[in-house]
């Protein structure tokens, strides 16, 4: 390993990292794993790029140097980023696959028992087929999770990070607001979100800024699609801010006229369900429990909403497609997953369907502490209703404002006409 200082963590939270990581490994009685999921691999080592669409890896021997095999053009995020010493590169016009299993024979790893992640998105089932047939001396054995059990609770480091990545969220989200108004895209408001955070130092994303207004606030995951606001609708917001890789996120809504009962009703009811989170919420329940808490509060209502989804999910370290660590662990019913500290979610005890045309939102993500809960925000909750257009356009008869100057206008008329 080299020791660096201008990594994300310090050098010591690495090798501590990697210390556990080999413990797991040593329990599961492999000699070595091969990490795929590039989530996993910026956790161990603070390689990221955006090509992981190509096939990289990381081989953690149980006693010997790890190594990475990536793509040449990829080998300068090694060098540039991260304690990694050993890379083995393959050229474009190269058989990656080949290359891991070249390198893995070099290091005396080729009849030795394996573990790699048969459920990485980017380790497809052709790619996983190539190894059994060609590897033929080695035991390969399914290794899913491994890391993730070491990235499941945050360190305080990684604590701090996050909070970093809250500072871009709260400025997107308060920017998406302040333009919000009849007439404006909702690519504007989009747009707005985006460089507002990352003028507060937010990098991009996992995913990009959820914009919708009206009826399309209906639509699952539908972002900013250029339909132009209009007077008297809602605008659903929904920003990830990002940091080092790490994500934060919070849904709000915006009124433009005036709040209904009925989204005045959705607003309290999703207000008690996070302040009921704050209260209730610490180590020792599981996922189910925090479930039902929330989905009994919000489907407890008369405007006809529901909770279509979980009610939250682990948040941190993420790449496109998805800002959320779900996969590892979600909150949803029957699930008997533990709450610890330092586990993070995005709290989502969203409103889908109020009065049958409208979706609205307001989360919260919280940190898992050692007697509770507390969230990485300061914002508001409360819905921000913004005057109809017709009330900020409203005119007011200018003479009635100078009644002195009007009569004394009448007076020098009516004295004109009778000296004529």
């Amino acid at each position: 390993m080299i020791e660096r200082d201008d990594m994300t963590f310090t050098f010591a939270e690495y090798q501590r990292r990697l210390s556990e990581l080999r413990v797991r490994i040593a329990e599961r009685r492999l000699d070595a794993i091969v990490i795929t999921d590039p989530e996993n691999i910026t956790y161990l080592t603070d390689y990221q790029t955006t090509g992981y669409s190509f096939f990289q890896a990381l081989v953690i021997p149980l006693d010997k140097e790890p190594f990475m095999i990536t793509r040449a053009l990829e080998e300068s995020n090694v060098f540039a980023r991260t304690w990694v010493e050993i890379t083995r590169p393959y050229p474009d016009t190269g058989d990656a696959i080949q290359m891991l299993v070249d390198a893995l024979r070099e290091f005396g790893l080729g009849d030795k028992r394996i573990g790699y992640e048969r459920n990485s998105y980017f380790f497809p089932a052709y790619q996983q087929d190539c190894i059994h047939t060609t590897l033929k001396n080695a035991k390969l054995m399914d290794c899913f999770g491994i890391v993730e059990e070491g990235r499941i609770c945050k360190s305080q480091e990684e604590i701090m990070v996050m909070r970093r990545a809250a500072l871009a969220t709260e400025a997107g989200m308060k920017a998406g607001i302040e333009i919000c108004r009849p007439g404006i895209t909702e690519n504007e408001i989009g747009a707005e979100i985006a460089a507002a955070m990352f003028r507060a130092d937010g990098e991009t994303p996992a995913v990009m800024p959820y914009v919708t207004s009206g009826p399309r606030t209906m639509i699952g995951h539908a972002t900013f699609e250029g339909r132009t606001v209009q007077d008297g609708e809602h605008v659903f917001l929904e920003v990830g801010g990002c940091y080092r890789r790490y994500h934060t996120a919070m849904m709000r809504t915006v009124i433009l006229g005036e709040l209904s009962d009925a989204m005045y009703q959705s607003q309290e009811i999703m207000k008690r369900a996070l302040n009921e989170i704050h209260r209730v919420v610490q180590p020792g329940m599981t996922v189910s429990d925090v479930d039902n808490m929330v989905r009994n509060i919000i489907m407890d209502n008369q405007v006809g909403a529901s909770l279509i989804t979980r009610s939250g999910y682990s948040i941190g370290i993420a790449f496109p497609p998805s800002w959320d660590e779900g996969y590892i662990i979600s909150l949803k019913q029957g699930s008997s997953a533990v709450l610890k500290p330092g586990m993070t979610f995005h709290m989502i005890p969203w409103m889908w369907g109020i009065e049958g045309n409208k979706t609205c939102g307001i989360s919260d993500t919280i940190e898992i502490t050692e007697d509770g809960c507390r969230s990485f925000f300061n914002m508001d909750r409360d819905f921000t209703v913004k005057p109809t257009l017709a009330d900020q356009t409203s005119a007011i008869d200018l003479s009635s404002a100078f009644p002195a100057k009007n009569a004394a206008k009448k007076t020098k008329a009516s004295n004109k006409k009778a000296a004529s």
